[in-house]
């Protein structure tokens, strides 16, 4: 039996270190690629770029890792040479921060309604939210191109932000956290004369901490990462983020693509490694809680 279980452990371990390695192929390939001089990036990936090949590849790809010779020139031409896509980096920053804060703040307070307000009404909005937090950006993009052309916030960073602020996803996983919190906790609170919004500040919002962190992880990295709504929403490339740029690059600036993307990644990297134990703490709570 004993031998049974190590070899089962031993093979899930096997399983689960193959699909990491899959995994983590691309980004280490990236980060890589990215000191690679121009003429070694052309030679291994250039016929993928390349506009002859009418979308098949007949040739062997080269996947390397290991540059020839070590080079910063991708880095110095997107960094200082090129200050537009620091520009672009700087947009993405201008876009998410705002979304990230305000989401969080106003998927906290309807959070705590949903929570604390009973009835048949309420499950019909809650259940709302949910079918729109299952409805792709493809879906919901339209509606917010003819609302932002209503109010004539087409073409500006409102475009995005507002309904971004709105997204339900935030609001289903804080109700469905929030309402572990025991409910005698809630009414001693009640009993020692606290109101609704010391409830709320004191103790509803310090038990979901790790709930908020994990919420403003996954908001930062799915906004970080957004390219359909700017291309439509924002038509003036100068205020597009740099998501934009790494989708649709040519074969002229793949290296600039590499060194980019590498940039590009640092900020979701750092966020996901101080918050990864909040991260699994607010997922894992919030969907083991019914109702």
């Amino acid at each position: 039996m004993k031998k049974k279980r190590y070899f089962g452990r031993g093979a899930m371990f096997l399983i689960c270190a193959v699909f990491a390695v899959l995994f983590l192929l691309p980004t280490v390939l990236t980060i890589t690629n990215s000191f690679m001089a121009e003429s070694e990036i052309q030679s291994n990936y250039g016929m993928i770029f390349s506009t002859t090949s009418g979308g098949y590849v007949s040739e062997t790809v080269n996947l390397k890792f290991i540059p020839d010779k070590v080079t910063l020139s991708q880095y110095i031409t997107g960094l200082i040479k090129s200050p537009e896509y620091l520009l672009k980096f700087w947009n993405s920053i201008i876009l998410v921060a705002p979304i990230v804060v305000f989401q969080v703040v106003v998927a906290s307070v309807a959070a705590y309604s949903f929570t604390r307000w009973r009835g048949k009404i309420r499950s019909g909005i809650f259940f709302f939210y949910v079918i729109l937090m299952l409805m792709p950006y493809q879906v919901t993009l339209v509606p917010n191109y003819l609302v932002s052309e209503w109010l004539g916030i087409i073409n500006t960073r409102w475009s995005i932000i507002l309904p971004g602020i709105f997204a339900p996803f935030s609001v289903f996983l804080l109700t469905k956290y929030m309402r572990r919190i025991p409910y005698s906790l809630i009414e001693a609170a009640k009993v020692d004369g606290a109101g609704e919004w010391a409830i709320f500040t004191k103790i509803c919002m310090p038990q979901c901490r790790a709930a908020i962190f994990s919420v403003a992880i996954l908001v930062f990295i799915d906004y970080w990462n957004m390219v359909e709504q700017p291309l439509i929403l924002l038509q003036d490339a100068d205020s597009q983020p740099l998501s934009v740029f790494l989708s649709s690059i040519n074969a002229g600036e793949i290296g600039l693509a590499f060194a980019m993307a590498t940039v590009y990644m640092i900020p979701s990297l750092l966020i996901f490694l101080a918050g990864e134990e909040y991260l699994v703490e607010g997922i894992a709570n919030s969907g083991s809680v019914k109702g």
